[in-house]
């Protein structure tokens, strides 16, 4: 059956009367009748009742009418994607780390380019902690960040997936401070790598503070990615988002130290701001997004 097919049934069910059927459908009362008992074959069900005075649906003529309407108004819809597919173009720049590059973004991309291949993309790459600030800035359309703590009223998030953050040290180095028996780290003396900034310095600092604890930092680096072949050199324990180590070619180099605290996770997703998602091209990539994660 194709759409065609199911216009014309629905028409005969409107009237339930053929003669007038085909006349609405610019059809003869036998090429109507054929196109229903086609129909009637392919289902093997009757979808009329007839007899020499009326015309009525049979039950599963009822149904079929429902399955019907729902399948013409799915293709409207997706004759309407296509179009307003080839409506948009431009260019979209988006900025993400390059953790976020090769673990978050290759399905994503990979489907907006097919859906939209008018449009222009412009990838950046940098430290994720300055995602959420080239947005609001207006530097970029839209990011792959980490929810903030306190966002601005005018920026939209978008949570794809959770990742902990956890606390790494060298193989050799972890030997050294890990003692049988010990139920914790000592903090106050260990030497730490750390980010210069952004959300898992910010949740260390405050663990830090409620502990009153005095770091002694080894080594600040920008960005996640920089911290784990640091810690691989012997500097230091370092604290990066999980997702991060297993993207790093350094993972099988450190170990997780599990006497470490239990931090606040990341929540990373889309971030942009509510005038961008105004444009055509950063709302298509958001609702593919949310399509996805659905």
């Amino acid at each position: 059956m194709d759409m065609k097919e199911l216009k014309i049934f629905l028409t005969a069910a409107e009237f339930l009367h053929f003669g007038r059927a085909s006349q609405a459908c610019n059809l003869s009362p036998s090429a109507l009748t054929r196109t229903i008992q086609r129909l009637e074959e392919e289902l093997g069900q009757a979808l009329f009742e007839r007899d020499n005075r009326t015309v009525q649906l049979s039950y599963a003529g009822e149904q079929f009418s429902l399955y019907a309407k729902q399948a013409l108004h799915d293709y409207a819809s997706f004759l309407g994607s296509l179009s307003v597919a080839r409506n948009i173009a431009g260019t979209l720049s988006l900025y993400a780390s390059v953790t976020a590059v090769y673990s978050i973004l290759p399905d994503l991309l990979e489907a907006y380019r097919k859906a939209y291949p008018e449009v222009h993309l412009e990838l950046r790459t940098g430290a994720a902690e300055g995602a959420v600030n080239q947005v609001e800035a207006g530097e970029i359309d839209i990011a792959v960040a980490a929810l903030p703590d306190r966002r601005n009223a005018g920026v939209e998030f978008l949570p794809i997936m959770t990742t902990p953050l956890i606390f790494i040290a060298g193989k050799q180095f972890a030997a050294s401070i890990l003692q049988k028996g010990s139920e914790s780290l000592k903090f106050d003396q260990l030497p730490l790598v750390l980010p210069q900034s952004g959300l898992s310095r910010r949740r260390l600092d405050k663990w830090l503070r409620k502990n009153h604890i005095v770091p002694t930092i080894s080594s600040e680096v920008s960005g996640n990615e920089a911290i784990v072949p640091m810690v691989n050199l012997g500097c230091g324990v370092g604290i990066v988002p999980r997702l991060v180590l297993e993207r790093s070619p350094f993972r099988n180099e450190v170990v997780i130290l599990r006497q470490a605290p239990q931090l606040e996770p990341y929540i990373v997703g889309l971030c942009s701001t509510k005038q961008n998602l105004q444009k055509a091209a950063v709302q298509a990539l958001w609702q593919l997004a949310e399509s996805q994660i659905s």
